[in-house]
């Protein structure tokens, strides 16, 4: 039996002169876009985090493993589901079949409201705020406006520059804007792989930083509880450092043969993923013993100080910038399909459903995204909202692996190009992981999770109002 009507790729949705999406993405721009949208910031800080929970060589390159490993669990299930529905949205498509339209919607309106819309943001200022130490002019030391509370920065107006510029090369054309985001992302490869190779090659480090303590052991004189949480905090920030697969499941429905390449672009990135962070966390390790790497907020400058020269400083600067420019234009592109697939079955905005006649895009829904990103850029209060809801991810991937299970008894007619494996343990495994994660969060950070749980329920009365509407819209349904 063939995948329903609703489902159906957008592609194959046209019916006279309507314009449809093109599947233009081959499997290299699948996964250039999951690496790209997975390596941005997270990558040059989040060091200190695991290092000072786990000061030992092996636990803390152990961590970043386990984080790839478990965040796979989920790829495969994501894979499974992406192969039965080849469509633009991607996870808020199978929270859809599987849960129905509210919890759908509410993914989709957390994306929107927070996910996205601060993602881009706070990747275009901090791109823009990394230009500035290159380029004095841009520096976040030159306030241009402060008022209500508010102040505007040059590296705010250059980040809004970036926004704007991403919205519009995206806009013109599918091909325009995966030839931005690969170029950039080969580009920040290049980068990445000149610190490792060069800081290996002629940096200053030392191997013996990758030896285990005496004083403490391996175990660092920990009990197995003890140890457990410790693995525990360091998963936080690894596990935030691999968000941003889902990415390629949002573009699914320009995605050519998706059936076989979105699985596959899942799979063959995370492990791509996982290499590079192998790579970079190594020479972290070699440049600086763990004691150090634990007392560095940016610890890519750090590292590059002691390898090199302090002046390298500057070209790290530029890496960074140039990787939180990648993953911005990765979240611009893919972010705005879930909000034309939301607004294709009138639970959004009615004009984001609609595609440009002639560069075939969601015009409306990236100059939309767009849009609010901007005035979260201009707020500053984007990093706050990510970390209200960033709970609320987690448990929409856990409640998307779980719905893997329901839809194996659900929808056992449709067509499983591709089936998870290691199914059910594996799947099941992740389902545990994210409950426990969730469930931590909200007992350790009670404030930060309510006032996210408050964020998530907002979008209720507009699903209502959408729901009403489109029901009058069309009684028939």
């Amino acid at each position: 039996m063939d995948i329903p009507a609703v489902t159906l790729p957008a592609t194959e949705q046209q019916s006279g002169d309507k314009p449809s999406l093109v599947r233009g993405l081959t499997l290299l721009d699948s996964v250039l876009l999951l690496v790209s949208g997975i390596i941005g910031s997270s990558i040059f800080l989040t060091a200190k985090d695991i290092a000072g929970p786990l000061p030992q060589p092996v636990l803390f390159l152990l961590v970043w493993v386990l984080g790839g490993v478990i965040s796979m669990f989920a790829c495969f299930a994501f894979a499974e589901l992406g192969a039965m529905f080849p469509d633009s949205g991607g996870q808020y498509i199978y929270l859809r079949e599987a849960y129905g339209d509210l919890p759908a919607f509410l993914y989709g309106w957390m994306l929107f409201a927070v996910a996205n819309g601060g993602t881009i943001a706070a990747l275009a200022v901090a791109s823009a705020a990394y230009m500035g130490e290159i380029f004095p002019l841009i520096s976040q030391k030159h306030v241009v406006l402060s008022v209500a509370g508010i102040t505007l920065t040059r590296a705010h107006v250059v980040g809004l520059g970036l926004i704007v510029v991403l919205t519009w090369v995206n806009v013109v054309g599918l091909r325009w804007g995966a030839l931005l985001q690969n170029v950039s992302t080969w580009t920040k490869f290049a980068a990445m792989a000149a610190f490792v190779g060069l800081g290996f090659a002629v940096g200053k480090g030392s191997w013996s930083h990758f030896s285990v303590h005496t004083s403490g052991g391996l175990t660092m004189g920990l009990g197995p509880g003890q140890l457990l949480s410790a693995l525990g905090v360091g998963m936080i920030a690894v596990f935030w450092a691999y968000d941003g697969w889902v990415y390629i499941t949002w573009v699914a429905g320009e995605v050519k043969e998706p059936r076989r390449n979105v699985p596959l672009a899942m799979v063959l990135g995370v492990l791509a993923v996982g290499v590079i962070y192998m790579a970079m966390n190594m020479t972290y390790v070699y440049a600086l013993p763990l004691t150090e790497v634990a007392k560095h907020d940016t610890i890519a400058h750090a590292a590059a100080a002691q390898l090199f020269s302090p002046g390298a400083a500057v070209w790290l600067s530029a890496m960074i910038a140039l990787s939180c420019f990648s993953a911005a234009a990765t979240c611009t592109l893919s972010g705005a399909r879930v909000c034309l697939a939301m607004a294709q079955h009138g639970l959004f905005f009615k004009r984001m459903a609609v595609i440009h006649p002639k560069w075939r895009t969601p015009s409306f829904s990236l100059i939309g995204l767009g849009i609010w990103a901007a005035v979260l850029a201009v707020s500053g209060r984007y990093d706050q909202l990510y970390t209200y809801v960033i709970f609320g991810m987690v448990l929409s991937y856990t409640l998307t692996v779980l719905a893997l299970f329901i839809l194996r008894w659900k929808r056992p007619d449709i067509p499983r190009p591709y089936r998870c494996t290691g199914y059910p343990w594996l799947p099941g495994f992740y389902v545990l992981i994210g409950t426990g994660w969730t469930l931590n969060t909200i007992i350790t950070k009670p404030t930060e999770s309510l006032w996210g749980i408050g964020i998530i329920l907002i979008g209720i009365p507009g699903y209502l109002y959408w729901k009403r509407s489109s029901r009058q819209a069309n009684p028939t349904e």
